[in-house]
């Protein structure tokens, strides 16, 4: 646990305020029927062939916080081009694992399909996401779009930061209390058994059709000061992935912590920024 994590949460939801209040944004857009199935969409300035998109979903161990603690995100993709997307949606132990995967999902279509109504380039969708997030991240990487109406290919790239791939160690820990899996909710919904099972057909995985996993551009990252488990979790993913014969950039962030690693991802000068810059504006095929 870090220490001074309340001082994190409360710079973040006054950096989003000022966020709301200074870009130009669509508030509270809804993706689904429930009332937590909503998003923010802020504006790219400047773009006018289509600015790039940049899905954003928050963390908090599928229980807590908000798209509204979040939006301070988009200040520095705007900057520099973006049109960001921070996506919400509900909450254990109201819903469960299964229902976040889904809505996350439909978070994505929604998105792809309405990309030109607010001046976004439905062909270079990118899609990021902390801890929670990472994992819904992943969990989007490795799904079966076209059963869905999507194309095979919906996202250009994605950056997974502090995300857990493998649910197990949760399931057995105090967390669960909140998510209550049970160990087939637990593995259907890791994405690292969907990269590894490439020729299987076990249907207790997130996608029943993990060899048509992509070859978008995909960056792990991960702060210095986390614990063990979420290093062990990433560098298991990027095995994953790479004996998949997909590309991965790992990234291992000098001094920062489970908090102030999402800092880095809206830093500039950083180097997670920087990758995730590289890939958005990375020419598409």
């Amino acid at each position: 646990m870090v220490p001074d994590y309340p001082a994190y949460l409360a710079r973040w939801q006054a950096d989003s305020e000022i966020a709301r209040k200074t870009l130009a944004v669509e508030l509270d857009i809804a993706y689904g029927k429930s009332d937590a199935e909503r998003l923010d969409v802020f504006r790219a300035v400047d773009q006018p062939r289509g600015a790039p998109v940049l899905v954003f979903i928050h963390g908090g161990y599928w229980q807590a916080l908000d798209k509204r603690d979040f939006d301070f995100v988009a200040r520095a993709y705007v900057a520099a081009g973006v049109t960001v997307v921070v996506v919400n949606y509900a909450l254990t132990p109201t819903v469960s694992m299964d229902e976040i995967v889904r809505q996350t999902r439909a978070s994505l279509a929604w998105t792809w399909q309405n990309a030109r109504r607010f001046g976004g380039d439905p062909g270079r969708i990118h899609v990021t996401g902390h801890s929670a997030g990472g994992h819904l991240t992943a969990a989007l990487l490795v799904t079966n779009w076209p059963t869905l109406g999507l194309p095979a290919d919906p996202i250009a790239g994605a950056v997974a930061i502090s995300g857990l791939y493998e649910l197990e160690p949760i399931r057995l820990s105090y967390l669960n209390q909140a998510i209550r899996l049970d160990a087939d909710a637990a593995r259907r919904n890791s994405p690292i058994f969907a990269v590894q099972a490439l020729e299987a057909t076990d249907s207790a995985v997130v996608s029943t059709a993990p060899g048509k996993l992509r070859s978008a551009p995909l960056t792990l990252a991960v702060g210095q000061k986390e614990s063990d488990e979420f290093h062990r979790q990433q560098r298991s993913f990027a095995a994953a992935w790479l004996a998949a014969g997909r590309p991965v950039q790992e990234l291992d962030l000098p001094g920062r912590n489970h908090f102030s690693v999402l800092d880095a991802f809206c830093d500039p000068n950083s180097a997670l920024f920087r990758a995730t810059l590289e890939q958005i504006q990375r020419p598409t095929a």
